[in-house]
């Protein structure tokens, strides 16, 4: 079964897309700008108020497409500034301290927007790629020795 969460944004039907796709166990989140609730960029040139309402769009689509924060195991946030990627780090240890996905940091030139130019104008972090499934699914991988799979080729 497919189910679509839909964030509302005016991209979704333009471009093509949904916030967030789930089928059967698995959840697929949309990169996710900082828009706060009136259409505009929440907290212009603060990294941690930025992050954190990335943070918030995403735990809405997880639970609108029926999962929770616990279901989480990756992240990805990316950032046009590298140097302040403590301040993100503060919003997503806020959500995430107990639960503790895999998670990544990744710097990159900038996010398209239009009307925005410079980062610290626009949006200084997305949240992107979030790889949910029910703990029932999970299953630890079976470990071979690696002289096994040598041998084996």
């Amino acid at each position: 079964m497919r189910v679509s969460v839909s964030s509302g944004s005016p991209f979704e039907p333009r471009v093509g897309f949904s916030r967030a796709v789930r089928v059967g166990s698995f959840l697929a989140v949309a990169g996710t700008a900082p828009i706060a609730r009136d259409g505009s960029v929440a907290s212009p040139g603060d990294v941690y108020g930025q992050t954190k309402r990335c943070l918030e769009i995403v735990a809405q689509a997880v639970i609108e497409a029926g999962l929770t924060l616990e279901n989480v195991v990756r992240t990805r946030v990316m950032l046009t500034d590298m140097s302040r990627w403590s301040e993100a780090a503060r919003a997503h240890g806020e959500m995430f301290s107990a639960i503790r996905p895999a998670c990544t940091f990744v710097e990159v030139k900038g996010f398209h927007q239009p009307g925005v130019v410079g980062r610290n104008r626009g949006r200084l972090c997305r949240a992107e790629h979030w790889r949910l499934a029910p703990p029932s699914d999970v299953r630890r991988p079976r470990m071979r020795p690696v002289e096994q799979m040598i041998a084996e080729d």
